[in-house]
């Protein structure tokens, strides 16, 4: 049986003067999943190596990473049908803490400015406040991202304005709250994503829609939001 090959980006900031990438060969029967393969070589090869991991099963979102150039989480990769070798790379465009992890402070910064909560103009209230099934069914396709970053990383607009464009995971998550009937400050977060660089830097490359592994669709959601914006100002 023949072992899987991987090229495994690394760096260690406290000893590496560049980053380079390390061979493995693991073999087939060290699991089906990516993830897997990664665990064999820090269980058995190489302690050193470092990536994030925590449900294995594609909804915390942690263990995001490029994967032969496309971004996605390694837990649900399959690795039959990856060409050989493997190429391991962290989140492009995101600083390199170690090996495969990388910085997520600017990115959760982006998502909390959405104020992704529940916002009651009046006094909060008492008992649950009732959706019909079609106000539900708004939102599908938002509520489900697990923010792990692989869409906004894989967008050329973020790579190029991330400081101040929020990027497509930020804008799907504020076109859930918008959307959701429940919510008493639509004007108020549609007044915050009025700006030539917050929202109207994505172009619609639709590389996000790609890269989700959710199978989301932010460059849709995006959209969404500039149709509301307009039509609010008409």
């Amino acid at each position: 049986m023949t072992d899987i090959h991987l090229k495994v980006f690394r760096y260690n900031p406290e000893q590496d003067e560049k980053p380079y990438m390390q061979a493995f060969a693991v073999p087939q029967e060290a699991g089906t999943m990516l993830l897997d393969i990664l665990n064999h070589v820090k269980w058995q090869i190489d302690g050193s190596l470092t990536y994030r991991r925590s449900c294995g099963e594609g909804v915390c979102g942690s263990d995001g990473m490029n994967i032969n150039g496309v971004n996605g989480l390694a837990c649900i990769t399959p690795v039959a049908g990856l060409k050989q070798p493997i190429h391991i790379r962290p989140l492009p465009m995101m600083s390199v803490i170690r090996d495969l992890v990388v910085d997520m402070k600017h990115f959760f910064e982006q998502y909390r400015s959405i104020k992704p909560w529940m916002q009651h103009q009046k006094a909060v209230p008492e008992r649950e406040t009732p959706q019909t099934p079609q106000q539900r069914e708004q939102l599908n396709g938002l509520y489900e991202c697990i923010l792990c970053a692989c869409c906004s990383t894989s967008c050329p607009s973020y790579w190029w304005n991330g400081d101040r464009f929020l990027g497509p995971a930020t804008l799907l998550q504020a076109q859930r709250w918008i959307s959701d009937s429940r919510d008493e400050a639509q004007d108020e977060r549609l007044d915050q994503l009025e700006d030539s660089f917050k929202l109207y830097r994505c172009h619609q490359i639709m590389n996000c829609m790609e890269a989700c592994p959710k199978k989301l669709n932010p460059a849709e959601a995006v959209g969404q939001l500039k149709t509301k914006l307009f039509k609010r100002q008409s």
